[in-house]
Parts: structure tokens; C-alpha cells; sequence
């Protein structure tokens, strides 16, 4: 299954007691179309309020689907227009939507100047930052392993390690920029603190050796504040084969309202 969402009204991507999630509410739309409890595993798990322009997620069910574009429209028509289903397709018993993934990006939107427009999915930036000396910290990532520093604390990750392969700000016109980061895997938080860090580098309050001191800490304390959700997207995840899906009759735009998003933010 491929879908996108706009975060601002779940509690994350995961299921959990007593809040709305992205996971629970397509689930329990899957299980009454169905006729049986459903589950779905998605590629990653986003936090609080963080959108998703693309997410795979995996599911098994004992019945073909049948109709798949009449089976789209009914889900999509139940979990509310905060998430779009764009498709699903079959895949062999083995496949798995976190594990078999091998690269995730996401980007975060921030703009100069007060917007009445933008500021639910940017963040407004201070006047005067550095992006060069902000890029020039940001190729460091790609070689580091450990990202505790960036790690959300008391997670209950098994590992800090990731192989971050691109981090770049860049300029997409009329004052806004946009972080793009790509890695094998992301820690909870991480990307937030990241930016958080790279912000202080750019308002000349961190140094580029201050920021290579704050990854060797090993320690969430050393890094900068973690920014606001809403800018944040997991923009694509890349897996080793191809797929191809079925579309609804809705869905057949998705690549001009994929466009369309990427001009309002």
C-alpha cells in the first residue's frame, strides 16, 4: 500500500491507547470494509504532527481484494480526507514494508518573513542565516555512524547507527528553503534535532568544530533544540525492486497533486 497524510491531526504514524494515529485509523477502515481485523505495518513511524508525501505499508489478508479501484474509493472515503490512499498491489509472502526498505528522505520547509499561508507546513526562519556554514556541517553527517547525539532520549531503539548518504539546504525561491536528508534509517526525533542543530550553526551560535563536538558527545543534551513537526516530511523511501500498484479513479492525478504540494510548501 502507498499513501500520504498531512500529520497535523494524529498522534504519529503508530497505533496507541487512547489517540488517533495514522496506522489505527486506516486499520479499523480496512476491518470494516473487510469484514475482519486488519493490520498494517508501515515503513517507518513518524511522530506527532510530521507529514508523509509518501508511505509504504504492508498488510496480509486471507481474501483477494477483488475490486481494487471500488475497495480504494470505499477506504479512502472512510478515513477522512487527512489521508489518501494511492494504491495497493500484491506482493510475495516475504515482503516487508520497514525492513526491505533501503533509503528514506525527508524534507523539511522553512521561509523568510511572516506567511499566513505557510507557516503550517514551514517554519519561519530568522533573517540572516548562514546556509553555507549549515551545508558545510550537513556533509559531516554523511560521515558519521552514530547519531545518538540526535536520538530522542529514553527510546527504545536497539541501535544509533545510521548511514546518512545526503543532507543539503537548498534554495527553492521566493525566501523558503528546504532540508534534504537521506539515510538507510532515522532515529526518533532525529531529523528535528538535526535541523535544530544546523539552525544554531547558522545563527553563528555553534561553530563547525562546536558541531563536531556535539555529534563525538554522544549525548541528545549537546545537540540543539528539536524543531516543530509540521514542516517535516518523509518525502520518499526507496526499496532494491520495482513495484507497480493499481490506482483508484481518484487517484490517477496524484503526480499533479504531488506537484501542487511541493508549490504551497
Amino acid at each position: 500500500m502507498r499513501l500520504a497524510y498531512n500529520g497535523a491531526p494524529f498522534h504519529g504514524w503508530q497505533s496507541q491507547p487512547n489517540a488517533v494515529s495514522v496506522q489505527s485509523t486506516i486499520e479499523e477502515g480496512m476491518s470494516r470494509i473487510l469484514g475482519g481485523d486488519v493490520r498494517i505495518t508501515g515503513a517507518g513511524r513518524t511522530d506527532t504532527g510530521v507529514n508523509a508525501r509518501v508511505m509504504i505499508a504492508h498488510f496480509d489478508v486471507v481474501e483477494p481484494l477483488g475490486d481494487i479501484p471500488s475497495f480504494l474509493r470505499s477506504l479512502n472515503a472512510l478515513i477522512g480526507r487527512d489521508i489518501a490512499i494511492e494504491g495497493v498491489w500484491p506482493v510475495h509472502g516475504d515482503a516487508h514494508a520497514r525492513f526491505d526498505a533501503v533509503s528514506r528522505t525527508y524534507h523539511y520547509y522553512t521561509h523568510s518573513g511572516k506567511s499566513p499561508f505557510l507557516y503550517m507546513h514551514s517554519w519561519q526562519e530568522p533573517a540572516g542565516l548562514d546556509f553555507e556554514a549549515m551545508n558545510r556541517c550537513g556533509r559531516l553527517l554523511t560521515g558519521i555512524d552514530d547519531f545518538t547525539s540526535f536520538a530522542k532520549l529514553h527510546s527504545d531503539n536497539k541501535t544509533n547507527l545510521c548511514r546518512v548518504t545526503h543532507a543539503e539546504w537548498m534554495d527553492i525561491g521566493d525566501g523558503r528553503h528546504v532540508f534534504v536528508i537521506s539515510a538507510d534509517r532515522f532515529l526518533r526525533n532525529m531529523v528535528r534535532a538535526v535541523v535544530g542543530t544546523l539552525i544554531e550553526v547558522g545563527r553563528g551560535k555553534m561553530s563547525e568544530d562546536g558541531f563536531i563536538k556535539v555529534v563525538e558527545a554522544h549525548d541528545r543534551c549537546a545537540a540543539g533544540t528539536s524543531m516543530p513537526p509540521q514542516p517535516l516530511f518523509l518525502w520518499d523511501i526507496l526499496y532494491p525492486y520495482d513495484y507497480t500498484f493499481q490506482y483508484s479513479a481518484a487517484s490517477d492525478s496524484m503526480d499533479a497533486a504531488s506537484g501542487l504540494m511541493q508549490d504551497c510548501i
